[in-house]
């Protein structure tokens, strides 16, 4: 496969003591164009592995499509420039399929970037209410290491993402990994939908901040929880809190920060005064 996820490449590495030279794995990323009936609906920079489960995650998460059922086949086409996904779906999809239109390719720091207009960025989110999901503390703040060792392409390269549907009891159960946060997430929605596991019964471990694309994404999957290494945004949280979704962030060191929706989070921990 031309498409390998990293690749050995010479550098020179500059210290204090002098200079060497080096090879260091670093992470491959290649366009892949997202086509639904024959027209390229988005163009996203992605790390060249676990493409499937992406095509169906970004194809579930950004809404054109509600259900698996509604792809009537699907393939991935390798060409000299990247690669692409293409699917032919049912013949009601076409609405949905022009109002999440995108004109420009996403690069990987922001999910958002290239959507037609500012009412489809902060579209309204479905809520999330009246789930049975309960996490005790323990295993949130332990769920970014949890995560951590599940990550081979981050040991090769210390350059991508990861996402992680962490289940009580249970510990990581799927992981996905890329050089894009929003593209991880895809990738793990995507495998989830593919292996039958329903998103309402556990909770999304993030190797990032928590920004308003992940809200949108995990709100969409109907995932209740999200638990990130990282800060959210303000504008991150605002959504979450309407979307009934919990947000624990700073998850790491054996803590962590609980900002939305603590219900679903078991603690018997003591106030700090």
């Amino acid at each position: 496969m031309p498409f390998a996820p990293s690749r050995s490449l010479p550098g020179l590495s500059v210290q204090a003591d002098g200079q060497l030279a080096v090879r260091r794995n670093l992470p491959e990323e290649v366009p892949v164009a997202v086509v639904y009936d024959g027209t390229t609906q988005a163009v996203m920079m992605a790390s060249p592995g676990d493409l499937a489960d992406f095509a169906y995650g970004f194809s579930l998460s950004e809404g054109f499509i509600e259900t698996l059922d509604q792809i009537e086949e699907f393939d991935l086409v390798e060409h000299a420039a990247g690669l692409e996904a293409r699917f032919w779906l049912t013949g009601d999809r076409a609405k949905a399929l022009e109002s999440r239109r995108r004109k420009m390719a996403g690069p990987v720091g922001c999910g958002l970037c290239g959507i037609d207009s500012l009412e489809e960025a902060t579209r309204d989110l479905p809520r999330i209410d009246d789930d049975e999901l309960r996490i005790a503390a323990a295993e949130v703040a332990n769920a970014t290491d949890m995560l951590r060792a599940q990550q081979p392409l981050h040991d090769q390269t210390r350059a991508v993402h990861a996402a992680g549907f962490l289940v009580p009891g249970q510990g990581i159960v799927t992981a996905r990994e890329d050089v894009g946060r929003h593209n991880a997430l895809d990738k793990l929605i995507g495998a989830l939908a593919r292996t039958g596991i329903d998103p309402a019964t556990g909770a999304f471990v993030l190797t990032s901040r928590v920004s308003v694309e992940l809200v949108q994404k995990a709100a969409v999957a109907g995932c209740p929880m999200l638990i990130a290494v990282s800060a959210p945004t303000a504008h991150a949280l605002r959504l979450a809190e309407a979307a009934g979704l919990t947000i624990a962030a700073f998850a790491r060191g054996g803590g962590f920060d609980l900002y939305s929706h603590p219900h679903r989070i078991i603690t018997e921990a003591p106030d700090v005064p």
